[in-house]
């Protein structure tokens, strides 16, 4: 599913040249010094930190923040990346308003929480910007493991395994490392390619291959890579974008595929964008493409979510940037019909209005018809792209079953987690945490045999 250039109303270049660097720019730029020993100053250090207890990765929280306060960065960095070897992205794209920042008390108290994440951002530059790697491998075990999938899940189980001794080979189909970090997150979160930096820093561990260019079920299978490694780590992601029955044509196209061509492009002011944009979802890709539609160009954006507000995965704090560029925000409408013109092009796209029931969504019999030339969907992804290489697998729904630290079934050497895994939230960090913590299992197995 792919947007049609075509379209009569979709054309590059719709604001001047200098426009989109200043559209595009880090949307939270960097503490200095200062500001950080200020930011940091109204941490409480609490001994019970709630904040700790809501970061999916467990960092210290107080301690790093103290260690800022003590002009000590780099120590407060190791602290950071003791748990979350991607601490410099997840300071960047996690969704601290409704994580640690939540859960600070100062948010409870004054309803402005201490600045978690900009902190955790100023350790981690510290310590990458000086090109030191806090961490060096552990002796040498012959064991091998294979990690497909060079995504946050991934590349933190490959980390933690080369840290503990053994040696990991890392499979990614596509040309470079990242996953989402590099493909699917919204640009102005991760300027100046920071996601290739932050990969290039994770390899100084040492005991890493990558492999570029080599997919699972095309270039190698399951069975293979399971009979050839000690051990196995899914971290395949969810390389699959769900269709709108009824919904389809010239400009309508997946949300993941604009923001990945957007991500990769040298030249912003050649991706064509229509006049009136129609993103339909709820999450945070919905609003990474409503955004960034906005950004570049667009007149008339509007995401169209089929339940209320507060059902939204997309966090308030993004629901609030969305609105505060422009984008319109429609609720309680599911989509319906796509319209076309005699010559094929997009004209607009129908919704039918729908209430929230006991028993499920039921239509309340209006309609709206919103303009559009060019539509973005974002209703979720999924396993289908490798169903055949994950034919023996079993399933938890739509994603892989996995059971005690991560293991998969009917293999007794197989790990998983990050998207393709059931049971967490979507989230970069939420992937982090169970590379990590399946690596650690992966290490007591290996041990242990």
């Amino acid at each position: 599913m792919t947007n049609s250039s075509w379209t009569p109303g979709v054309v590059p270049g719709r604001l001047p040249a200098e426009a989109y660097a200043l559209n595009f720019a880090d949307l939270h730029p960097p503490l200095d010094p200062h500001e950080a020993a200020v930011a940091a100053d109204r941490c409480y250090f609490c001994h019970d930190a709630p904040c700790i207890t809501a970061c999916p990765t467990s960092i210290d929280i107080p301690l790093f923040i103290r260690q800022i306060s003590t002009g000590t960065p780099e120590a407060a960095a190791r602290t950071i990346f003791e748990q979350n070897i991607l601490g410099g992205m997840c300071a960047r794209v996690c969704p601290t308003e409704t994580l640690c920042e939540e859960a600070c008390v100062r948010e409870a108290a004054e309803g402005k929480p201490v600045e978690i994440g900009r902190l955790q951002r100023y350790a981690t530059d510290t310590l990458m910007k000086a090109g030191v790697h806090p961490f060096t491998r552990g002796p040498a075990t012959g064991k091998r493991v294979a990690v497909v999938g060079a995504g946050p899940a991934g590349l933190s189980c490959a980390h933690r395994l080369a840290m503990l001794g053994h040696d990991v080979t890392i499979v990614e189909a596509k040309e470079k490392p990242g996953g989402l970090n590099e493909y699917g997150i919204a640009s102005y979160k991760t300027v100046e390619g920071f996601a290739q930096a932050e990969v290039a820093w994770l390899m100084q561990i040492g005991g890493i291959e990558l492999r570029n260019g080599v997919a699972l079920g095309r270039d190698v299978t399951l069975d293979e890579l399971a009979d050839s490694y000690d051990a196995v780590f899914l971290g395949i992601g969810l390389p699959g974008a769900y269709d709108i029955a009824g919904v389809a044509g010239n400009g309508i196209g997946s949300a993941v595929e604009f923001i990945r061509t957007l991500r990769q492009s040298t030249d912003l002011s050649g991706l064509p964008i229509g006049r009136n944009v129609v993103v339909i979802g709820g999450g945070m890709t919905a609003i990474d493409a409503a955004v960034q539609s906005r950004l570049l160009g667009a007149e008339n954006v509007a995401v169209v979510y089929r339940r209320g507000r507060e059902r939204m995965a997309a966090s308030p704090y993004e629901q609030e940037l969305a609105a505060s560029k422009g984008v319109r925000l429609v609720f309680n409408a599911q989509p319906v019909a796509a319209h076309h013109g005699a010559d094929g092009a997009l004209e607009a796209v129908e919704f039918a209005y729908v209430a929230d029931t006991p028993e499920g969504l039921r239509e309340t019999g209006e309609t709206i018809r919103l303009p559009a030339d060019q539509v973005h969907v974002a209703i979720g992804q999924w396993l289908e792209p490798l169903g055949d290489a994950l034919a023996d697998v079993e399933l938890d729904g739509t994603k892989l079953a996995v059971f005690e630290g991560g293991k998969v079934a009917p293999f007794g050497n197989v790990w998983a987690g990050g998207d393709c895994a059931a049971g967490g939230e979507d989230l970069t960090v939420t992937a982090v945490a169970e590379g990590r913590d399946a690596a650690m299992s992966i290490h007591a197995a290996l041990s242990a045999a």
